[in-house]
């Protein structure tokens, strides 16, 4: 799915915190999204993934606005992603449920996903009871588990064990790569940015200061405060 963003605009008590003109993101392309804490990085993740509205502007979806037929093609997983109360299982089952999929295809699916985010053993514990690195496993099996067409995700390997990385990377580039999957991912992780991206995107102060493919954006950044951003950063 592509995704477009004209002149967006994100206002909180009186103060501008996104401003993007023009913004193109193609389909099946994964984009980091970099920035300093406070650019307005989540806002606009929030803002594609229909969670907040832009005060003003458009965001477009095939070119179709914001609907119900979108939402349900749709992902997001928050920094902190929300775990029911319930087993593995159910957690990771739940979006399958909701869009009334037959049980057979429901319990393959899951069984197939717990094995690929190597939560299987895990399958009838309490969800809230797992470590953060078993907790984002499961958030995003849940999240991939109906097949979406945009993977929209804020940080989704901060604080957690190098494996449960390793694994979460892998599934990120198995969809992007088979399903063809439109993916949004806010990093401060820049090889995580290089080993996933294909192009970046530098934040800052809720507009885009620097935009352009992965390499050119770690390696040769052509505005200074990328540079500066960078340099805090060891590749």
């Amino acid at each position: 799915m592509d995704i477009i963003l004209k002149n967006l605009r994100k206002v909180y008590n009186h103060k501008t915190v996104l401003d993007i003109k023009s913004l193109y993101l193609k389909e099946g392309k994964v984009y980091g999204i970099i920035g300093p804490n406070g650019a307005g990085k989540s806002t606009m993740l929030r803002i594609i993934a229909g969670l907040e509205e832009a005060t003003m502007g458009k965001v477009f979806y095939d070119d179709k606005k914001l609907n119900d037929a979108v939402i349900k093609k749709i992902t997001y997983m928050s920094q902190r992603p929300y775990l029911f109360r319930k087993s593995v299982t159910n957690n990771i089952s739940y979006p399958l449920k909701l869009r009334k999929i037959e049980k057979e295809v429901v319990d393959k699916r899951v069984k197939e996903i717990m094995r690929e985010f190597n939560v299987f053993d895990l399958k009838n514990q309490l969800a809230t009871s797992l470590s953060g690195g078993e907790s984002q496993k499961v958030a995003l099996a849940r999240a991939l588990i109906f097949k979406p067409e945009v993977l929209l995700l804020d940080e989704p390997t901060a604080n957690i064990d190098p494996n449960s990385i390793e694994i979460i990377e892998k599934a990120i580039m198995k969809r992007n790569k088979e399903k063809n999957m439109t993916t949004i991912i806010i990093t401060h992780n820049m090889g995580q940015a290089k080993r996933l991206c294909d192009e970046i995107i530098f934040i800052k102060d809720g507009f885009i200061k620097e935009h352009g493919k992965t390499d050119d954006i770690i390696f040769r950044p052509k505005n200074h405060e990328t540079k500066r951003f960078l340099s805090l950063y060891t590749m």
